[in-house]
């Protein structure tokens, strides 16, 4: 993120690395990259370098696990981060069991002077610590290649045919914030209140004018949801996210990083952003035994467009401001509902 998180400074990042983490005095540097998460570098007396990581847990609904979490005021307000850190506590849980016991292909959070693997960091925030990994990330936005399919392939295949670590949590497909896009789409809404942001009111007329085709969607969604669920098929597990962002190139390795989305599910969650053409599937086919599902794919690819526009809806109707990210938010929300509303 390009924004700094409201409540934290560094000097609470500092004191949770030195008390939680035993590394003593560090050099901050805060890193604007990404989307989601807040990230610093640090370099510890010894010149060992980390990668710090600060997650707004009010902003992840996908990592609760279980019924919905309330939004009303009041208890609602605590239950989704402490729901959340639940689940992204067995998120760093899962990753580090795979680093310890399975494929070399994730870069794992460092466990705290207790053996955990991510803490608080006050009421509304958590903090994990990762091992600095000289590499070359991947552009978000720009194609793969076909040989950077195959390699992404291949460390799917072998992520796929890991056993399951004991502490991953198991997926549904549903939309973590379903309930505040349907709120969205099902108006007449009020205009937002003033003082609430400078993109409210246009969020409020972009869902409005795609409103009919985008309830068609999600419906389309819900139909394609009930048939992945009479199929029964077998679960494993899925990064969630494998864009080319994720993928760090480490010499001749590929690693896998941002893992808050693991858990089991069916391997077209992950593939349907990896695979283009036919000999993609044909090559995963051959290195796990298993024919990708044509309607999973597309399952899958309408949702992680449905998850971004309730993801980005929910952050525009709490209040905000005009920040580099909320400008990024704004422009990607506009593509996205755009495309699937087929205009």
């Amino acid at each position: 993120m390009k924004d700094r998180p409201e409540g934290i400074d560094e000097q609470d990042v500092r004191r949770a690395l030195q008390d939680g983490w035993g590394l003593g005095r560090v050099t901050l540097a805060y890193a604007p990259v990404g989307f989601g998460d807040y990230h610093w570098t640090a370099t510890d007396r010894a010149g060992r370098r980390w990668f710090v990581t600060v997650s707004d847990l009010a902003l992840k609904p996908y990592c609760v696990h279980g019924p919905p979490v309330p939004d009303a005021p009041g208890s609602g307000e605590r239950a989704l981060p402490d729901a959340a850190f639940d689940g992204l506590r067995r998120a760093m849980d899962t990753v580090a069991a795979l680093r310890d016991g399975g494929p070399d292909l994730a870069v794992a959070p460092r466990p705290d002077v207790r053996g955990g693997t991510v803490r608080r960091l006050g009421v509304r925030h958590a903090l994990s610590v990762f091992p600095y990994v000289d590499g070359e990330p991947g552009d978000f936005g720009r194609p793969r290649t076909a040989e950077e399919r195959a390699a992404v392939l291949d460390l799917l295949a072998a992520l796929h045919r890991a056993p399951a670590p004991p502490r991953t949590p198991v997926l549904r497909p549903e939309l973590p914030d379903r309930a505040v896009l349907t709120a969205a789409l099902d108006g007449p809404e009020p205009a937002p209140a003033p003082g609430h942001g400078p993109y409210a009111e246009p969020v409020r007329a972009l869902l409005a004018e795609h409103a009919v085709r985008l309830r068609g969607r999600l419906r389309e969604f819900d139909r394609r949801v009930v048939e992945l669920r009479s199929r029964e098929a077998p679960l494993v597990v899925t990064h969630g996210e494998p864009h080319p962002g994720n993928v760090l190139r480490a010499g001749d390795r590929r690693l896998l990083v941002d893992w808050d989305t693991v858990g089991l599910a069916v391997p077209e969650r992950d593939l349907w952003s990896v695979a283009a053409t036919p000999e993609d599937l044909t090559r995963y086919a051959e290195a796990t035994g298993r024919t990708p599902d044509p309607r999973a794919l597309e399952l899958y690819a309408l949702r992680w467009d449905l998850a971004d526009l309730a993801e980005y809806v929910a952050r525009f109707r709490a209040p905000h401001g005009d920040t580099p990210d909320a400008r990024e938010a704004w422009a990607d929300l506009s593509v996205v509902a755009a495309r699937l509303a087929g205009a």
